[in-house]
């Protein structure tokens, strides 16, 4: 059997790869290794903590009283079943290609240099701006809470949409900032404050599910599937590139409006694949990362389905709540208590969610940095901690600054759309790598190839197609630049393009 561990690289132009194989020796090199500290439960709890946050608190109430009623328990279960598909290939890759860097460590081993590098630029605005949005919603949790004890902040530090003349949101600039501290200081560190919390956010949505099972009334679950009714609005910028292209006018409600709100939804399973940036620093990569992303996956869809029931039973869909369902739908029956519970449940959660989105973030600034693509300055490691604290603390502090003066509410969706473009190039570059490296030990196989990886592509962008066309907009502008970037300094400075696959630092 060949194993090509001594083959140049695919190629010397835009599209050249980078072996599997060279890509482990990469991880091996001292100064620029990162620590094995992490286990299958590790990447599990890493997994829930991410992909439950604000989704599980915040969309149901919008997607339940504006597009699908109490069928969005199905939309919950239409996003998940695309975000399975994408996590049968991602395991695949995860376990054959055990390297920091996810989608971006895989797109270069299997569709090129180039593709690569516009993925990994793609999935540094992802996870910047979810850290940054992330961070501004818990810190209007927090002032909520502190609100309920009556504690005030001067508006000057509660955020530009506070304040009326200067904000800076200090709250949650601190949040980013201590939480690149712990980062700094260590991957099992991180993992046992991750538990902790996951904890105590996994214990608020059982209290949701079972308390408000005694809350629930059937008739508000009739019509389960409301009558679908046509979307408002034009169709300038703001409305699905889909109605723009095809003349398809997705609708409110109905069978349609369940996957209209399947790509409202699919923010609240942003996360899982964060848990493949850390395949590096996991003991046993092979076994653990396909059992902690599918395993994450898996547990957070029955919780989403779960609450999503409960809670279009306690209420009925047309007057439950948009900002705050789960906490407004027990003040509906007459419990404020619980509500308060819920508030700090997600305060708490969010904070999981900010800390693993910058980890993922930095995971994969530090492999295009090891591979030239980036400064190599950030590609070496702490010699204590084993983490890439450089990268940490630059992305920390920026971050940091931006979800302190910066209301980006309206960018969120580029999180969206950022994520399913990674689950695109992953399920290609599964289909590639089968047909290019055959004989690679794979110790998770994606099943049916490549049906699995063309419905995974054609159910990903379906979703994008849902999603605003100013949304598709802002993602082009970003990705022309970041072509400009490799252009002008990626290209000439990558080490495969130097001196093939042994080029040393």
């Amino acid at each position: 059997m060949s194993t090509q561990q001594d083959t140049p690289p695919g190629g010397q132009g835009l599209f050249r790869t980078k072996t599997v194989e060279q890509s482990i020796r990469d991880t091996e090199e001292p100064e620029h290794a990162l620590k094995k500290s992490l286990s299958a439960l590790d990447l599990t709890v890493f997994g829930v903590g991410v992909i439950i946050g604000t989704g599980i608190f915040v969309l149901t109430g919008k997607v339940a009283k504006e597009t699908a009623g109490p069928a969005t328990a199905l939309a919950f279960v239409a996003a998940g079943v695309v975000c399975a598909l994408a996590a049968l290939c991602y395991a695949e890759f995860a376990s054959t290609v055990p390297v920091a860097g996810s989608a971006y460590t895989f797109s270069y081993a299997s569709l090129g240099e180039l593709v690569a590098w516009i993925i990994g630029w793609d999935l540094v605005l992802e996870f910047a701006l979810g850290t940054a949005v992330v961070a501004v919603g818990w810190s209007g949790y927090v002032r909520s809470l502190m609100d309920n004890v009556h504690w005030t902040m001067p508006e000057a530090l509660s955020g530009p949409d506070v304040a009326e003349g200067f904000g800076f949101d200090i709250l949650a600039f601190a949040l980013v900032l201590v939480l690149t501290v712990i980062l700094v200081l260590g991957m099992k560190l991180s993992a046992r404050v991750t538990a902790v919390v996951v904890a105590i956010k996994l214990t608020v949505v059982m209290i949701v599910i079972i308390a408000g099972l005694f809350f629930i009334k059937a008739d508000n679950y009739s019509p389960f599937i409301p009558e679908a009714q046509k979307q408002e609005g034009g169709a300038g910028l703001d409305a699905p590139l889909v109605q723009l292209i095809f003349g398809y006018e997705p609708t409110d409600f109905g069978v349609m409006g369940i996957f209209t709100a399947a790509s409202v939804v699919f923010f609240a399973f942003i996360g899982f694949d964060v848990v493949a940036t850390a395949a590096e620093e996991t003991k046993l990569p092979q076994r653990d990362m396909p059992r902690g992303i599918l395993g994450s996956l898996l547990i957070c869809t029955v919780l989403y389905v779960a609450v999503s029931l409960v809670v279009t039973g306690m209420q009925h869909y047309s007057e439950m709540s948009v900002s705050a369902p789960l906490a407004d739908a027990f003040k509906s029956v007459g419990h404020p208590f619980y509500a308060g519970v819920i508030s700090f449940g997600a305060a708490v959660g969010l904070t999981t969610v900010c800390m693993i989105l910058l980890l993922g973030q930095t995971r994969v600034f530090f492999a295009m940095s090891r591979d030239g693509l980036l400064p190599r300055f950030f590609s070496i490691t702490h010699p204590r901690f084993g983490t890439p604290y450089r990268p940490t603390i630059l992305l920390g502090v920026i971050i940091a600054i931006i979800a302190g003066f910066t209301s980006i509410n309206e960018l969120a969706t580029l999180v969206n759309i950022g994520t399913l473009f990674a689950f695109v190039v992953v399920a290609l570059g599964v289909i590639v790598l089968r047909r290019t490296r055959p004989e690679l030990h794979r110790a998770f196989r994606t099943p049916w190839v490549p049906l699995v990886p063309i419905l995974s592509v054609a159910a990903s962008v379906w979703l994008m197609l849902n999603l605003p066309a100013e949304t598709w907009l802002r993602f082009g502008i970003w990705m022309a630049i970041g072509v400009l970037v490799y252009l002008a300094y990626g290209r000439r400075h990558s080490r495969l393009g130097r001196s093939g696959p042994d080029a040393k630092y």
